[in-house]
């Protein structure tokens, strides 16, 4: 999932420290990055972009990886609607603020979801950095419900919206929301 990378549009925690203009050039130059790195014959990356017409025709992203929209809503409406409307299968949807994230991260997570039905990447703040779905049946109507975004409980809320779903877990990564994160 990205953001277009536009002062005062993006990495707006970041910003206060850094300045709306250094948040901005932060996140393209690692959105850039993170891109290339995962760009990898293994799966097939996709651009989950906002906002939803900007993103989409974007020159700052590869002309050659497909994007859809985000659409409306918080962060759990936008990441539900991904999973529903993409085919059957393992699907993980990871944010582009995680500096360490690397090939054999997003490869572990789709060896998990082989045995579980849900995956996790916890960040070190509570929330996560990757979540992944086996979607064999129907993703959960309750899915992201009740989820306290941007906290230490966004995790355990998440996991508690899959109520007897098998859950594995990868990697604990940091992300960036502030300054210090840096």
């Amino acid at each position: 999932m990205v953001k277009e990378p536009r002062p005062g549009r993006v990495k707006t925690r970041l910003g206060k420290g850094l300045g709306l203009v250094g948040a901005a050039w932060w996140f393209r130059h690692q959105t850039r990055s993170l891109l290339r790195r995962l760009d990898d014959p293994r799966w097939q990356l996709i651009l989950a972009v906002a906002p939803d017409r900007e993103g989409s025709t974007s020159r700052v992203w590869p002309a050659h990886l497909p994007r859809i929209a985000q659409g409306q809503g918080d962060l759990g409406d936008r990441m539900g609607r991904l999973f529903r409307g993409l085919p059957p299968g393992r699907v993980c949807i990871i944010g582009a603020d995680i500096p360490g994230i690397t090939p054999r991260h997003i490869a572990r997570a789709f060896h998990v979801l082989g045995a579980q039905d849900a995956v996790f990447g916890p960040s070190e703040d509570g929330g996560y950095w990757l979540v992944g779905l086996r979607r064999m049946a129907a993703v959960p109507a309750g899915l992201f419900s009740n989820v306290r975004w941007s906290s230490e409980h966004a995790l355990a809320d998440t996991k508690a919206s899959l109520p007897g779903a098998h859950v594995g877990f990868v990697e604990t990564l940091r992300d960036v929301d502030e300054v210090a994160d840096l």
